[in-house]
C-alpha cells in the first residue's frame, strides 16, 4: 500500500504544479499574474494528455476577443496526467483574484478611494481604456463597464458607433446633420414627414433634404395645419371641413406652420421680396403662424367682402374677390407671444399684438399711439415689410420681432400722393386709400376705414 501511494506522488506534484502555473489566481504566490497572457489551450506538461475543463466565477473571456458579463465564467482545457485527479481540482476558492485586478492591464489591483472600487488602477489605465472604447476597439477584457453611449449609434447615419463624447460618429456625419438643419427645428437628418422617423435623403453633394423620399417631401409641404396628417385640400389651409370647422370653434388662436410647408415659403417668400429699404438686410423668417380667427369674425369680413364685389364686380375682371390683398402691418409686443412655443395670448389690454390677433383691428383705438394719421381715421398696412419693420416694437426681451400679415379688402382704391390727415372715410365712390410713393411718401400705404374690411391672417417671426 505505502508503495503505492509513494508511486503516486510524482503525478500529484507534476498536477499541482500545472495548475499552479495556468491558474495563479489559484495560489498565494503568484498574486499580480495576468490570466489573460496565455493561450487558454497552452500545455504546461512536456507531453500531450487528455484535459477537463475547469470553470472560474469571476474571470474575463481571454484575447479571443469574446467577452462575457463580470459574474460569468469561462471553460479553459486544462491538461491532465490522469484521471483520479479531476475531482479534488474541480472545484476551485469561492473567490479569485483576478476580479480585483484592474480592467486594463491585469496586474495591480483596482483603485479603492473608501467608498467604492474603481475599475481600473490608476488614471493612465483609465485614460487608455477611454481610448480604447473610442476607437472603437472591442475591449479585450471581460468587463464591458465604462462609456456606453461611445458604443452606441451616431445620431445622423444611425449606423456607425459615435465619437467618444459626441453625437455622430465622423467630421463627415457631423457636416452632414448640420447642413440638414431649417428654421422649424426639426430633428436634424430625419425625415419631417408625420410619423416617419428615416433619415431623411442625402443629395449628391453631401447634404441633406427635409425628408427621406418625394412622396414625403410631397405630403409635408402640403400637410393640413390643423389634423397635421393629411394633405390640405386646394386653397385650402385644412384638409376637410371637419379640420376648419374645428379650428374656428377653438378659434381665436395661432397654429405653427411647419417649416418645409408651401405656405410657410409662399408667406417667407412675401416678406424677403418686399423688404425694400436701401442699405438693409432683410431678416431671416424663422417662424409662421396661421391666425385663426372666430366664425363670428370671419362672417363679417366675407360679408363686407361680398358688398363689395357686388359693387366692383372684380371676379370678372381676373381679380380675387373684393380685390382682397395681403399687406403688412407692424405694432407693439408686451409678451413673448410667437416665440418658441409660445402661442398663448397674454391677459394684457395694451399688449397691442394679442389685442389685434384675437379680436382683429379696432378703429376706436385710433391715434391712441401715434395721435395722427396721414390719410385720416383709418387702419394702416403697406405692401412693404421693411416699412411696418419700423413700427415692430418688443417689450419684452426676445431674439424675435413680430409682423402682421393681414388680409385687406381693397376694392376700389383711391390713389393719393399728399397728405389728407382729415378723412374719416374713403373719398366719395372708393373703397380705400391707396397712398402710393412720391410725394409726401417714401413708401406705400394701404387705409381702409372700417373694422371688417381687414383681419389679421399670419403672424410672422423674424430676427431682431
Amino acid at each position: 500500500m505505502a508503495a503505492s501511494v509513494a508511486s503516486h506522488i510524482p503525478l500529484a506534484l507534476s498536477l499541482l504544479h500545472t495548475v499552479a502555473t495556468q491558474y495563479p489566481g489559484l495560489t498565494k504566490s503568484q498574486p499580480t499574474t495576468n490570466v489573460n497572457t496565455a493561450p487558454p489551450s497552452a500545455p504546461s506538461a512536456p507531453a500531450p494528455a487528455p484535459t477537463f475543463s475547469l470553470t472560474l466565477p469571476g474571470s474575463g473571456s481571454g484575447t479571443n476577443g469574446n467577452t462575457t458579463g463580470s459574474n460569468s465564467g469561462t471553460s479553459q482545457p486544462l491538461p491532465a496526467s490522469g484521471t483520479g485527479a479531476a475531482g479534488p481540482l474541480a472545484t476551485p476558492p469561492a473567490s479569485s483574484s483576478s476580479s480585483t485586478l484592474c480592467d486594463q492591464c491585469h496586474l495591480k489591483p483596482k483603485y479603492a478611494d473608501g467608498i467604492k472600487s474603481h475599475l481600473y488602477c490608476s488614471k493612465s489605465c483609465a485614460s487608455t481604456a477611454k481610448t480604447t472604447l473610442s476607437g472603437h476597439q472591442t475591449p479585450s477584457h471581460g468587463h464591458q463597464h465604462g462609456s456606453v453611449s461611445a458604443l452606441t449609434n451616431c445620431d445622423f447615419c444611425h449606423s456607425r458607433p459615435k465619437f467618444s463624447g459626441h453625437p455622430f460618429c465622423s467630421k463627415a456625419c457631423a457636416k452632414n446633420a448640420s447642413s440638414s438643419s431649417h428654421a422649424g427645428g426639426n430633428p436634424k437628418g430625419t425625415c419631417q414627414a408625420p410619423g416617419c422617423s428615416k433619415p431623411t435623403h442625402v443629395n449628391k453633394d453631401g447634404t441633406c433634404g427635409d425628408y427621406c423620399s418625394l412622396s414625403h417631401k410631397t405630403l409635408g409641404e402640403t400637410l393640413c395645419i390643423m389634423c397635421v396628417q393629411s394633405v390640405k385640400q386646394t386653397n385650402s389651409h385644412f384638409c376637410s371641413k371637419a379640420c376648419a370647422d374645428n379650428a374656428e370653434m377653438k378659434g381665436p388662436m395661432i397654429l405653427e406652420v411647419p417649416a418645409g410647408h408651401v405656405t410657410f415659403k409662399n408667406v417667407s417668400d412675401q416678406f424677403k421680396s418686399s423688404w425694400r429699404h436701401p442699405g438693409t438686410k432683410c431678416p431671416t423668417v424663422k417662424r409662421v403662424y396661421k391666425i385663426v380667427s372666430t366664425s363670428a369674425s370671419l362672417a363679417g369680413y366675407n360679408s363686407y367682402k361680398s358688398a363689395v364685389e357686388a359693387k366692383g364686380k372684380f371676379v370678372s375682371s381676373g381679380r380675387s374677390a373684393g380685390n382682397e390683398n395681403r399687406r403688412w402691418h407692424g405694432t407693439r409686443r408686451e409678451c413673448h407671444l410667437g416665440d418658441k412655443g409660445q402661442t398663448q395670448f397674454c391677459g394684457s389690454q395694451t399688449c397691442s399684438l394679442c389685442c389685434i390677433v384675437r379680436t382683429s383691428f379696432d378703429l376706436t383705438l385710433f391715434g391712441k399711439k401715434t395721435g395722427w394719421g396721414r390719410f385720416g381715421r383709418g387702419i394702416y398696412t403697406t405692401s412693404t415689410s421693411s416699412k411696418s419693420n419700423d413700427y415692430s416694437h418688443n417689450e419684452c426681451r426676445s431674439s424675435l420681432k413680430a409682423i402682421l400679415l393681414n388680409k385687406v379688402i381693397v376694392g376700389k382704391g383711391c390713389k393719393l400722393t399728399q397728405d389728407s390727415v382729415s378723412l374719416t372715410a374713403p373719398p366719395q365712390g372708393y373703397d380705400s386709400v391707396l397712398a402710393e410713393k412720391g410725394g409726401s411718401l417714401n413708401y406705400d400705404e394701404l387705409v381702409v376705414y372700417t373694422n371688417d374690411a381687414i383681419r389679421p391672417s399670419f403672424l410672422v417671426m423674424y430676427e431682431a
